[in-house]
């Protein structure tokens, strides 16, 4: 049986990034706490500077929390049009490296180096390298993760951040994953670790002396991942092209609504800007999921699958309404979204096989 191929993966990620790009276009901004979000009563912080997070501000917090908590804040509208073309500078940095580049949004990518075009033996020093070339020809900072596999090197790459790398060698792996706060591991979120105490699971070495059933008793088709990953196990590849899963848009209001009238003229518009990205991304999908956050936050999701692609506007919509009308509501609304999934590119995936690999990588890292 021949040897599984040996890898050397690193995980870029830049620090801050929109908050970063806005300090670096105004000066006046440096060394400020800043927010990219909307400031007003419904608005979502985007990003925050490492200023701003000193005082608890992090992406995905309401603003009105998020000045709550730093009472100096200045909240910058986004400007993605900037951030893209950054983000394609980015990119090609990478892609004097190598070619199996796979970005995860605009601000973080996988790279597989095993084979690089500087015929570099050290992954590290690639890496090294391109945060250097990152900093000369964008002004911007970005850390990096170094290891055997995605999983090992995304977690990597927020130990040493801001500006800084980590790299977890082979022969490292297993004391790594074994000391590293359960609450680090990428995919496991705050709900997740929350039930992972209640078992008195703390760390990686906690997690790793669960067995198998326990794991998928208690925590489904993920026990299998959470399984394999604590004992570095993870043969995910780098994928020049990512196939997307779902595409989709949602609102928040200025004021909750309660009139279903009113409702169906967001959808719509929601529905217009759906198939403008559909047409842009060339694809069309089956199942429509319609998403619901009423005024005391709570969510709500209804789905519809059909027999057949639909990419236009009026079809979502129309599936959109069957979905609003599905059942009365029981508060007003102050968001709505809807998504497509099944989407007709699912079919060009193909299933990975899953076989353990105990294998190390034999080169420089």
């Amino acid at each position: 049986m021949e040897e599984p191929k040996q890898r050397k993966i690193i995980h870029v990620d830049m620090d801050a990034f929109y908050a970063s790009v806005e300090q670096l276009d105004n000066p006046e901004l440096r060394g400020k706490p800043v927010a990219v979000g909307g400031s007003s009563q419904r608005g979502v912080v985007a990003a925050a500077s490492y200023e701003a997070r000193k005082f608890g501000v992090r992406s995905a917090m309401s603003s009105v929390l998020a000045k709550r908590n730093c009472p100096d804040l200045i909240f910058v509208k986004p400007r993605f049009e900037r951030y893209r073309e950054l983000s394609t500078r980015i990119r090609n940095i990478f892609f004097e490296y190598t070619d199996l580049v796979e970005p995860l949004s605009l601000d973080e990518a996988y790279l597989d180096v095993t084979e690089n075009k500087k015929g570099n033996p050290s992954a590290s020093v690639i890496a090294k390298e391109i945060r250097q070339k990152i900093k000369e020809k964008t002004g911007l900072n970005a850390s990096a993760g170094i290891s055997v596999n995605k999983f090992i090197a995304k977690v990597a790459s927020d130990i040493n951040k801001p500006n800084g790398q980590k790299t977890v060698r082979p022969e490292e792996v297993e004391a790594f994953l074994e000391t590293l706060e359960i609450r680090k591991f990428y995919g496991v979120g705050k709900v997740t670790a929350d039930k992972m105490y209640r078992f008195g699971i703390f760390t990686g070495l906690d997690l790793k002396n669960k067995s198998l059933d326990f794991l998928n008793e208690n925590f489904g088709r993920s026990g299998l991942y959470y399984y394999q990953v604590v004992r570095g196990i993870h043969h995910s590849e780098v994928k020049a092209s990512r196939i997307r899963k779902s595409l989709g848009a949602e609102r928040t209001f200025e004021e909750n609504i309660s009139s279903e009238v009113f409702m169906l003229e967001r959808l719509q518009n929601i529905s217009e800007e759906i198939e403008r990205r559909l047409s842009r991304s060339k694809v069309a999908g089956k199942t429509i999921t319609l998403k619901i956050k009423y005024r005391d936050f709570t969510l709500q999701t209804r789905s519809k699958t059909l027999s057949y692609y639909i990419s236009s506007k009026d079809l979502i919509l129309e599936t959109a309404k069957e979905l609003l009308y599905q059942e009365k509501m029981k508060e007003s609304v102050r968001l709505l979204g809807i998504s497509l999934s099944n989407l007709n590119t699912d079919k060009e995936e193909k299933q990975e096989e899953k076989k353990e690999i105990a294998v190390q990588l034999k080169f420089d890292f």
